[in-house]
């Protein structure tokens, strides 16, 4: 009981449920290896008895907890009357202060509740220091979270594209799809097809390596993004190279249209690492550009704006170039970012700190122009980012901030009907106790960084607000446990974040999601993610949903990254490439049986709802049909999968498989298999014939 008592204090769970009515006890020893990661001894009875016993008496005693929020909950966006429900247990007679983020002061009276009442309500929204002093003499300070009720809302009812960037290639892009060709496309969509958003994979910054991992979801750095997305000719001091040098450049610019033309060849992949081997030379020449007065203060207000997030980030790519991209083998005092080595270090290695800080600017240039070109082409919501779950352990956030995430543990989920033997992603969680008390400074810096250029952002599987699933290293993935987080805090940062950048929130919420998530997310106005083929009445009948009965606040789509495009899903193309990998849990004919039932059946609900011409049969009909089908659901936003409007049977991503397919290095392609480049697409029969089903009558 002791050891259930110590993990409950901490949100660390002693039994989770796969499913209603079953309940899984977790070994004790994933719950001391959890308990320890979070540095809290649970290694023998007296050792939990001392941690219990002193869990118990700090919580006793506690004034105030680390991080404190306060909603706008009332009319017009007034803070409700009532103060913080953490306040609630203070002895009476404490008096409380609020030290505003732009240093101002404000009593808060505790004799009298209306004065009280009065005084939140003109708080302004923001990130405060709370300071409390009961009559004992006992203070404490804690981090205030002002936050608005609910995040920013889509202005009106719009669709728009889901594609992986990389996989967009263009008649001017080096061998995968740049910020160039994201600019070209949102201002494309949004004039010609009267498209509202377009939505991205992960921009992140990759660990480097050989071959480097091409999955956006396991990045290096989620608060810079990756300069292998540039597009060299737009950053303006590649007009001003002479000599030898353009020689040198012209001769990139030449391999690179080879490298294109490979790409573009049926059957061919994308090769990132060839693309940044070309871009990186290139930017070692425009780094010798001198950069114009004023080009070189914008550049310093960009290196004053960042500060230590982005000296930390070039630091450890100049020590990546020196020593290896893991950190974890380096001489030990540079694996602290604080040490006097590392500081050493940076100075010796100034220049190349200054050519990654130089990276991470032009790229937030072009990040910055996309935007504008999706702005400025009507659209209402504009460029959706995506917020990868985590971050690599031997990258550049890991190593910057340490502090911040459980050593020895990784990011996972528990095994479920899809998944007999769970699954591990190889990444660090944070720590919910030193996110708490750092008043969630380094998932402040996250949105804030993200939201810079965005008019949307999109969490990769946003139940980790709540409970992520923590694996000890050399454990299954089936030994792991939950571990819960302020998940009242974490929204209210998000909120405000949302609120402060207009930003539309997008919460990727498939999977097993525990009771109260989604009501949780849906009353703070972040959307949730609806899929065709999982829209059924699962408690009932099991047939599909019908479209009126879908939820408002979602991105309704036909597919996702991680599933088969919608031509592979109605030819059941995706069931023989399964089997074909030896991924089939079954007997392929069982499989393919079962597929085509699903098709059938929801072929005749759109039948049903004369969405689809009895008779026609064919395989574009049949993908519009889905589309007019996800018109007719009050959703929000409507998704649509760029491969599906040129027919591409191939998903990015297979989970599942490491080496046996390409994941995300795939580029777009068409019924085919045939790569198509962005002008192609622009003038595709087949894409504007599915585009109009969408286009407001």
């Amino acid at each position: 009981m002791g050891l259930a008592r110590l993990a409950e204090l901490h949100g660390v769970a002693t039994a989770y449920s796969p499913s209603p009515g079953v309940t899984v006890p977790v070994p004790d020893d994933t719950v001391v290896s959890v308990l320890a990661a979070l540095d809290v001894d649970a290694s023998g009875p007296a050792a939990v008895a001392e941690a219990l016993s002193r869990a118990e008496s700090a919580a006793a005693s506690r004034l105030l907890p680390p991080t404190v929020v306060l909603w706008a909950d009332g009319a017009g966006g007034a803070t409700a009357a009532a103060p913080p429900p953490a306040l609630a247990a203070l002895p009476p007679g404490t008096t409380l202060r609020v030290e505003t983020e732009r240093g101002g002061t404000v009593e808060l009276p505790r004799t009298a509740p209306d004065d009280a009442a009065a005084v939140w309500a003109r708080l302004p929204l923001g990130v405060h220091v709370l300071a409390a002093e009961a009559p004992d003499g006992r203070a404490r300070r804690a981090t205030l979270v002002h936050a608005p009720a609910r995040v920013p809302q889509p202005p009106a009812r719009t669709h728009g594209f889901l594609v992986q960037l990389y996989s967009l290639l263009s008649a001017r892009s080096w061998g995968m799809g740049d910020l160039g060709d994201l600019a070209e496309l949102a201002g494309w969509s949004g004039r010609a097809l009267g498209a509202g958003f377009v939505q991205i994979n992960p921009l992140h910054a990759a660990v480097p390596g050989a071959p480097t991992d091409p999955s956006p979801y396991r990045p290096s750095s989620r608060s810079f993004p990756d300069p292998v997305h540039l597009r060299i000719e737009d950053v303006p001091e590649y007009a001003y190279v002479r000599g030898a040098d353009r020689e040198r450049l012209d001769a990139l610019v030449e391999r690179a249209a080879r490298l294109r033309a490979s790409v573009l060849e049926k059957d061919a992949l994308i090769d990132r690492d060839a693309v940044w081997e070309l871009k990186r030379a290139a930017l070692e020449i425009l780094d010798t550009v001198p950069l114009g007065p004023g080009r070189r203060a914008a550049y310093c207000d960009f290196l004053a704006d960042r500060g230590t997030a982005l000296e930390d980030h070039a630091t450890w790519c100049a020590l990546a170039e020196t020593h290896g991209p893991r950190w974890s083998q380096w001489p030990a005092a540079l694996r602290d970012p604080r040490s006097p080595e590392t500081a050493e270090a940076r100075r010796l290695l100034r220049d190349r700190v200054d050519f990654h800080s130089r990276l991470a600017w032009l790229t937030d240039e072009q990040l910055a122009g996309a935007c504008r070109a999706a702005r400025e082409s009507g659209m209402a919501v504009g460029i959706v980012h995506d917020l990868a779950v985590g971050v690599h352990p031997e990258g550049a956030d890991a190593w910057a901030r340490g502090d911040a995430f459980a050593a020895g543990m990784s990011v996972g989920a528990p095994p479920d009907a899809f998944n007999a033997l769970g699954q591990d992603w190889g990444l660090p969680p944070w720590r919910p106790d030193a996110l708490a008390a750092s008043g969630y400074a380094p998932f402040r810096d996250l949105l804030k960084s993200l939201l810079r250029h965005a008019g949307a952002l999109r969490i990769d599987h946003v139940m980790g607000l709540f409970r992520l699933w923590w694996v000890p290293e050399g454990r299954r993935a089936t030994d792991g446990t939950y571990v819960r987080y302020d998940a009242e805090a974490m929204l209210a940062v998000l909120a405000l974040e949302a609120h402060r950048a207009g930003a539309v929130v997008i919460g990727e919420d498939l999977g097993t999601v525990e009771p109260g998530v989604r009501e949780a997310l849906e009353r703070r106005g972040v959307l949730g993610t609806s899929v065709l083929w999982f829209e059924r009445d699962w408690e009932g009948t099991g047939r599909p949903l019908a479209p009126e009965t879908w939820r408002a606040g979602c991105v309704a789509t036909a597919t996702t990254h991680d599933l088969p495009s919608t031509a592979a899903r109605l030819t059941g193309e995706h069931v023989e490439l399964r089997h074909r990998l030896g991924l089939l849990g079954r007997p392929l004919e069982r499989e393919q049986a079962e597929d085509r039932a699903e098709v059938a059946e929801w072929l005749a609900a759109l039948t049903r709802l004369g969405l689809l011409p009895e008779g026609d049969g064919s395989e574009e009909e049949d993908i519009r049909a889905v589309y007019r089908f996800l018109l007719r659901t009050p959703a929000r936003m409507v998704g649509v999968w760029l491969p599906d409007t040129v027919g591409d049977r191939r998903p990015q991503n297979l989970p599942g498989t490491w080496d046996q397919y390409p994941n995300w290095r795939l580029p777009l392609a068409d019924a085919t298999g045939r790569p198509t480049t962005l002008e192609q697409l622009a003038a595709s029969p087949r894409l504007h014939r599915l585009m109009d089903v969408l286009r407001p009558r």
